[in-house]
Parts: C-alpha cells; structure tokens; sequence
C-alpha cells in the first residue's frame, strides 16, 4: 500500500500542470543540498546520526498513518537527494527493547569508508547477535 501511495504521488506531481511547479523547484533544492554535502565533507570523513526519528515500530503498525511513514524517513530524505553514499547499521536498543538504527553516510564514490565504519561499528558491540521480543 505504501508504494502504490508513493508511486501515485510521484505521477501526480510530474503531470502537466505541475513539472514547472515541483520538479523543476526539487531540482533546485537537490542541487543546494549536494553543495551542502560537499561543503561537509570538505572538512570530514562521515558523517554519523540516527537512521529514523523513532525506534522500529510493528509491521503494519504505521500502514493507515502516511504522515507517520513520511516523517520516518525524514533523516534519510536528504541523503537520497543528495546522491551521497549511506548505511544503516545496528546502533542498540531502546529501554523497551526496539531496536535503533545508525547512519553512516560518506562522501561521493567513498563507500569504502563507510563500509570500514560500519564494520568497526559492528564489531564493537553485539548487537547483531541480540533480538527484540516480538
């Protein structure tokens, strides 16, 4: 249902009427939001935050809420506007037992960083080996 929601919207925005209105003002920002990046990583390596604004939810939890599904991926929006490469790896677990997400994200064609971080980051804790009581 999510990706017929997406899909949908996408097409309604690219009809006549509303190209000059949308897609040509996302171009504009996607080209303000790479500068942005490279501006970051001009001075760093990665960058380093959570993945969504909230803790895993239920499966189907979220399905009749389309603001709630948008507003979790709102960390990870920019990223894929940006065109920059990112990972997700585990990052804990809150105190009722959901599990937390940490980004990696890297400048462009420097996924070999990010893979080093995020295994580094693996090997660190045992989280891959823990799992939520569903």
């Amino acid at each position: 249902m999510e990706v017929k929601r997406r899909i949908m919207l996408g097409s309604f925005s690219l009809s006549a009427g509303f190209y000059d209105a949308y897609f040509k003002k996302a171009g504009q920002v996607r080209t303000l939001i790479k500068r942005d990046f490279a501006n970051i990583f001009a001075g760093y390596d990665l960058i380093l935050g959570p993945t969504t604004t909230t803790t895993a939810f239920g499966i189907g939890e979220k399905n009749d809420d389309p603001l709630a599904m948008y507003m979790d991926d709102l960390l990870t929006v920019t990223i894929n506007l940006a065109g920059v490469p990112a990972i997700s790896v585990p990052g804990g677990f809150s105190a009722d037992g959901m599990p937390i997400g940490i980004q990696l994200i890297g400048n462009y064609f420097e996924e070999a960083k990010i893979y080093q971080a995020a295994f580094a980051l693996e090997q660190a804790n045992d989280y891959l080996d823990q799992h939520p009581n569903l």
